[in-house]
């Protein structure tokens, strides 16, 4: 949420559409004297040739669409009623349940050595990217720079990211201007930004490249990697729907997803656990489908929402991957198809 007196998401389109000449897309980047100071800043920082880098942003082009998208991102125009059947689709499970049949020796390594089950892994590629079949279609770059220099509320950010995009393409020997992403700028099946890409992403083949972008190996371990250093708790439950009994529930419900509440403040609230666990809590009311839905999260739900900030997207990430497991028990007992 926007503080009073901050530009907002679509303040900001607004505005930065309305700026645009009429008729045309965009200006030379070169002409902006923000692009030309990044530029010498960063060749200071990190060598390089500027006139190349200068090349590099005389060639690119104004993505709108990019900042048409980022006015208005899923999480924030859906309930649980209406993101939950976006993910949790019979296809979409039927492809994951292959998805993890196809790849269960390099998923158990990964959990083997990382302590990240296959569910949630499977779970991040599944909602993420689709198994890899949608990885996004704006160029990364682009992308980064549009961000960067033409959307006020988040610049900051996006230049930094846009840094790191070009020490990635750098060090990892890639073309910056070949590389195709989500709007903003995310790469590759497990949608890693640039800087996630440099500090979580593994070469876990031993061929000593971290590709994300076609090595299911690389983004299996990378994943694994990430949740382990954000923290993932082996073993450990995730989230657990809890009965609504009365409105004493909405005292515990707050803004942040970070884990805080005791077991005896939920007793308190009247909420009993199935499953009772150590440490704090987070509770979470849900508008589903059939109505109000109370949840109790744990610290590997933050977990998740570290990888992306939503709880809609972390509780569609945390049963997408539950669904998936439950096909493929049945499939071995008998009890359902195969495929």
């Amino acid at each position: 949420m926007a503080k009073p007196g901050c530009f907002n998401a679509a303040t900001a389109l607004i505005l930065t559409l309305l700026l645009l000449p009429l008729g045309t897309a965009q200006a030379n980047y070169l002409d902006n004297a923000e692009v030309r100071s990044f530029i010498k800043s960063f060749t200071k920082k990190h060598g390089g040739s500027a006139s190349e880098l200068g090349n590099l942003f005389g060639h690119a082009k104004q993505q709108t669409g990019v900042l048409e998208s980022i006015a208005k991102p899923a999480e924030r125009t859906h309930t649980w009623a209406t993101y939950r059947p976006i993910f949790l689709t019979a296809k979409r499970i039927k492809e994951g349940k292959e998805f993890w049949d196809r790849h269960e020796e390099l998923l158990n390594r990964a959990e083997k050595k990382f302590g990240v089950p296959p569910a949630i892994i499977v779970g991040i590629i599944g909602v993420e990217t689709y198994y890899g079949r949608i990885t996004g279609r704006h160029p990364v770059f682009d992308s980064l720079t549009t961000l960067a220099f033409d959307y006020p509320p988040r610049s900051k950010f996006f230049r930094s990211e846009l840094e790191h995009f070009l020490l990635l393409a750098r060090e990892e020997n890639f073309n910056p201007t070949e590389v195709i992403g989500s709007y903003a700028g995310a790469m590759g099946y497990p949608q890693f930004i640039s800087s996630s890409y440099r500090r979580y992403a593994i070469d876990f083949d031993g061929d000593n490249k971290r590709d994300l972008r076609s090595n299911i190996a690389d983004a299996v371990g990378s994943i694994a990697n990430y949740f382990q250093h954000h923290g993932w708790q082996k073993n450990k439950p995730v989230s657990q729907q809890v009965l609504i009994r009365d409105n004493r529930y909405k005292m515990l419900v707050k803004k942040s997803l970070k884990p805080s509440i005791t077991a005896a403040q939920l007793a308190a609230a009247g909420i009993s656990l199935q499953q009772p666990t150590k440490g704090k809590h987070t509770v979470l009311a849900l508008a589903g489908q059939n109505g109000p839905q109370l949840w109790v999260t744990h610290e590997n739900f933050y977990v998740i929402t570290r990888y992306n900030h939503s709880h809609l997207y972390a509780m569609a990430v945390h049963q997408l991957g539950q669904e998936i497991a439950k096909k493929r028990t049945q499939s071995k007992l008998g009890n359902g198809p195969s495929q």
